[in-house]
């Protein structure tokens, strides 16, 4: 089953339809799933309309993105979003806005993040289904992508944190 993502444009910021949840769990994500499918995206890569900066994506996204400090911390609503926000990795990267430098101050990143670390603003929609199996409402979350400036001067796609919902204009 491949996802339905789209683009929609709402008060002049860009938001990525998710229509699908892959990933469902009540208490629970099994991120080695979603470390699975992360793996579609390897070697690819795409372009932040907004800047035109390439990024590409490559092993260690997946790792990051399944195992990371703030995949840990996340539970309920914010773990689902977060793993089915995966469906939309190629829409999210074109759609990120307001980048934002900022140096690598980690020795243990000295050779993947030898330039400093990016971080772009993304948004994107998961729904909510009604007993009948149809969309009730749709939940809109934004995020932050975290992207590394390597050694040999490509920008790679790391993970995506500070997931929060946004609760004053669902769509």
């Amino acid at each position: 089953m491949e996802p339905m993502v789209s683009i929609i444009e709402e008060d002049g910021r860009k938001i990525v339809l998710i229509d699908g949840i892959r990933f469902k769990g009540k208490r629970s994500i099994n991120w080695d799933e979603v470390e699975t499918y992360l793996a579609r995206y390897r070697g690819q890569s795409f372009q932040v309309e907004d800047t035109e900066d390439v990024i590409y994506i490559d092993r260690i996204f997946e790792d990051e993105f399944t195992s990371s400090m703030d995949t840990r911390r996340l539970r309920g609503t914010l773990a689902k979003a977060k793993a089915n926000a995966t469906q939309g990795v190629e829409e999210m990267v074109k759609t990120a806005t307001n980048r934002r430098h900022q140096e690598n101050f980690k020795t243990k990143h000295e050779e993947d993040a030898l330039l400093g670390w990016y971080r772009y603003d993304v948004r994107f929609s998961l729904p909510v289904y009604a007993a009948d199996g149809s969309i009730e409402r749709r939940n809109l979350f934004r995020g932050e992508m975290i992207v590394r400036h390597a050694k040999n001067g490509k920008k790679y796609l790391y993970d995506i944190v500070n997931i929060k919902k946004e609760t004053s204009n669902p769509l």
